[in-house]
């Protein structure tokens, strides 16, 4: 177990802002998860619990302790229909994806190159390309911080919605994540009318994708349209994309007939944030030294040494452009310190 004072969280965040925190403790086993909890005191206070550090912008130092999972594993359980995958809360999620497109097990193929970890899977909700983790949780293991006590939860019970859960919300700061157990198919069942992924396989003049055509199609997708955050600090999609009524929706479209949409129910529809971002001009511009990428305008970018502040500027001012433009407040979907 790792356990560190005055601690740089540079190679713990995507974005690349050299921020530090007052204490880091690193967990790599549930015995150490237990250790850490019994381990924190008050003046320890406040927690932020990190994953990859792939949704998170500091603005400032965190005069608080960070916990960091670092358990590792991948093992399977075969059931009626299907295989259950338990997988540790420190594991690369798209090692994950990797490992069980190989091994012929079926869900997480859209969710390919998505950055982060496991246990950060479940409490964001992670999604792309139509697909949502929330879709194939089974079952999230932990250890509540008030008691050192090893708890699960069903998927109804974290009550998932859009990059939404109860440990971003009335859960937050309460456990730490463990093991993730993910429920796969052992039929594929490709999900392919989402975005360009058909566009990009008929490329490849692929009309019935194997599993692992698809995963290489979609990282094809990601690695055009995102930059490495090793070469621009990113965080990936910046934005949420907004879920508006149908009202809101038709008088839009009147406006803008080309606008991209989805369907979500009978009442919602969803707009890209990034075709808005677009339209108000800001693909491929800069404020400062953060910057909205080229190619895809719902990523933020750290042109080189922006501090977090920097890229809350662009944000704010993004923000405003596209509420004055469409009406709609849109929402970062980075965690912002």
């Amino acid at each position: 177990m790792k356990d560190l004072r005055n601690y740089s969280l540079a190679q713990h965040n995507t974005f690349g802002i050299d921020a530090k925190c007052s204490r880091f403790i690193e967990f790599s086993s549930v015995a150490e998860a237990k250790e850490t909890v019994k381990n924190i005191s008050d003046e320890d206070m406040p927690l932020l619990l990190l994953g990859g550090g792939s949704n998170l912008l500091l603005t400032k130092d965190f005069n608080g302790t960070v916990i960091h999972s670092a358990i590792k594993g991948i093992s399977s359980t075969f059931i009626d229909g299907g295989v259950l995958v338990r997988c540790g809360s420190g594991e690369t999620w798209d090692d994950v994806v990797a490992h069980c497109v190989a091994h012929g097990w079926y869900g997480t193929e859209n969710l390919s190159l998505i950055p982060g970890e496991v246990g950060a899977s479940a409490v964001q909700n992670i999604g792309a390309y139509g697909a949502e983790v929330k879709d194939i949780i089974y079952k999230v293991e932990a250890v509540e911080i008030a008691t050192g006590k090893s708890c699960y939860f069903t998927n109804e019970q974290c009550e998932y919605a859009y990059r939404k859960s109860r440990f971003k919300e009335d859960w937050k700061n309460k456990y730490l994540i463990t093991h993730v157990t993910y429920k796969l198919s052992l039929v594929f069942n490709p999900h392919l009318d989402y975005g360009n992924i058909r566009a990009e396989l008929d490329k490849e003049g692929i009309s019935d994708p194997t599993a692992a055509e698809l995963r290489n199609a979609i990282i094809k997708i990601r690695d055009a349209k995102l930059p490495d955050p090793k070469v621009e600090g990113n965080a990936g999609s910046f934005f949420m994309n907004p879920l508006v009524s149908k009202d809101k929706f038709n008088e839009l479209l009147k406006k803008y007939p080309q606008m991209p949409h989805y369907d979500v129910d009978d009442t919602h529809e969803k707009i890209p944030a990034g075709w808005m971002i677009d339209q108000c001009g800001w693909k491929g511009k800069t404020l400062g030294r953060a910057g909205v990428h080229s190619k895809q305008a719902l990523v933020l970018v750290n042109k080189g040494g922006a501090t977090g502040n920097d890229i809350v500027a662009l944000c704010d001012r993004i923000r405003s452009d596209v509420e004055k433009k469409f009406g709609i407040d849109i929402h970062p979907e980075v965690n912002i310190i």
